[in-house]
């Protein structure tokens, strides 16, 4: 019975070794290399996806940016 559950414990812990390694070495997004913020706009947070990317201001505003061209594509005021 302890060897049964050791050998499941070994298992275990190589599957999820494996399964962090796996996760964590895939390649990681390319951030961009500068942002123009609206003049006075103060970034708060940043996040991004395949196409875009977003700054929340100090105003509570989401600036939504195109990834390829930088360009604003969309203004979120937050209420």
């Amino acid at each position: 019975m302890v060897t049964v559950l050791t050998t499941v414990m070994i298992v275990g812990v190589v599957v999820v070794i494996g399964l962090l390694v796996t996760r964590l070495s895939r390649d990681t997004p390319v951030l961009p290399q500068a942002i123009v913020l609206p003049d006075g706009a103060k970034a708060v947070a940043f996040t991004q996806a395949a196409d875009w990317y977003a700054v929340v201001t100090d105003a509570d505003e989401i600036l939504v940016f195109d990834r390829m061209t930088g360009a604003l594509r969309q203004t979120v005021v937050v209420e």
